[in-house]
């Protein structure tokens, strides 16, 4: 588990990604799944492809892949399952990861994209394997540039994709 100031990220082992797949994530996790879910990126074949990297990796793999992000409720509110996010796997050979992240659109432009991925960038840098965290997003799409812009990422060229930049976060 991670926790940032308003949130508290949890990592998906192949029991949540086969409930999630099975439609009873909310049970293992404690809150309610909005009839959005899932969001963005995070879709039926990042759910597929966590599922088999956690069920070929085993439990060691856990952490290197899906995350849920669930806003904490104040008061009487319950936590609210708001995103996801996560890594492409573990460190490569050079000690590169990868991130991504998704928000449900009814939680956008609060913030918690960048609280995400900076969270998933400090987690990752934190261990002695990695040395560069890296994410990749369209240039048209601004917001998505600002989400790692304040995640302390910079731009450092072109994306795998035409039209897409490539950003990175680097140890120190």
């Amino acid at each position: 588990m991670i926790r940032t100031a308003r949130m508290t990220l949890v990592a998906a082992t192949l029991e949540h990604v086969e409930a999630e797949l099975a439609g009873r994530l909310g049970g293992l996790l404690g809150v309610d799944v909005p009839p959005g879910w899932p969001p963005g990126e995070y879709d039926r074949d990042a759910q597929d492809f966590f599922r088999e990297r956690l069920r070929d990796e085993g439990p060691a793999a856990v952490g290197w892949y899906a995350w849920y992000a669930l806003l904490r409720g104040d008061g009487d509110a319950p936590d609210a399952l708001v995103g996801a996010g996560g890594y492409l796997g573990p460190p490569d050979a050079e000690g590169t990861v990868e991130i991504g992240y998704s928000i449900l659109p009814e939680w956008e432009g609060r913030g918690l994209a960048s609280e995400l991925a900076a969270a998933l960038a400090e987690r990752a840098l934190a261990m002695p394997a990695v040395a560069r965290v890296i994410a990749h997003t369209d240039a048209a799409n601004a917001g998505s540039r600002a989400v790692l812009e304040r995640g302390g990422f910079h731009a450092v060229g072109d994306g795998p994709i035409p039209g897409s930049l490539r950003y990175e976060r680097e140890r120190g």
